[in-house]
């Protein structure tokens, strides 16, 4: 979940930049890097896992302490809800926020049912669905050391996803779409085609598009199928959390192993 926060801090400043992108030789880390959603909730489902509140509820409760993360429109209204109900979304934010699902449970048919249950609470949507699953399965077949071909045999079986493009057949006709089905593949397609960490999220973030999710999803991938994100990078996004957050993070990474 380290690689879904650095990825979101890394790609925050590059949301609908669109073609200014485009390439992967930016600073890594650059001033007005934030965390926003993507970690925000990805970290409320890391709560919600460790103190079984449920997933409806604790992420609601993140998001009130939290307004100014950069929520859309339709999560906005629902995380204000008195009698909060799902309200059909195939946005990629069911993907952003899955990875500690893949870290906490131990197999395929476990993490798929809650990787649905974490997505249900807001996106009830089939694609909303699908995006998380396919994430949190990526997330953790990488865990499991499964082969990068393998992964992509998977997932493109499973969900459908055509992950066999290239990511220069991809950037230049590449824009802003925050639909999971706009955003995963594609983020999917920064790891399989990565040498690295920090090479995923780079690659993620060239694609030009929802930078900050797309990293988010990328680098969830490729920290658990890369052992880990490089002690730099980790410290830094770690860093742009508050201490309540940040401690959250430390007790999910020291209760399910994740690397640090």
């Amino acid at each position: 979940m380290i690689g879904a926060i650095a990825g979101d801090v890394i790609g925050s400043i590059y949301e609908r930049k669109g073609s200014k992108i485009k390439k992967e030789n930016f600073p890594l880390f650059s001033p007005g890097c934030r965390f926003t959603d993507d970690s925000l909730l990805t970290i409320a489902v890391a709560d919600a896992i460790l103190n079984g509140g449920g997933y409806g509820p604790t992420i609601q409760a993140y998001a009130q302490r939290y307004p100014d993360a950069g929520f859309g429109g339709m999560f906005r209204a629902w995380m204000w809800a008195q009698n909060p109900k799902p309200y059909n979304s195939f946005g990629n934010g069911s993907a952003m926020r899955v990875s500690p699902v893949a870290w906490a449970f131990e197999t395929e048919e476990d993490v798929l049912r809650e990787a649905e249950r974490s997505a249900a609470v807001t996106h009830n949507h089939p694609e909303g669905i699908k995006g998380a699953q396919a994430t949190a399965l990526a997330v953790f077949l990488a865990r499991q050391k499964t082969g990068k071909e393998e992964i992509r045999l998977e997932i493109n079986a499973r969900f459908g996803y055509d992950l066999y493009q290239s990511l220069a057949e991809i950037r230049p006709r590449y824009s802003f779409d925050s639909s999971c089905q706009g955003s995963v593949p594609q983020a999917m397609i920064a790891f399989l085609d990565s040498s690295s960490v920090e090479d995923a999220i780079r690659k993620a973030i060239s694609l030009g598009g929802d930078s900050d999710t797309l990293a988010a999803i990328a680098g969830s991938i490729a920290e658990a199928y890369y052992g880990g994100v490089p002690r730099e990078i980790a410290a830094r996004a770690m860093n742009a959390l508050d201490d309540d957050l940040r401690r959250v993070v430390e007790q999910f990474t020291q209760r399910y192993g994740v690397p640090q």
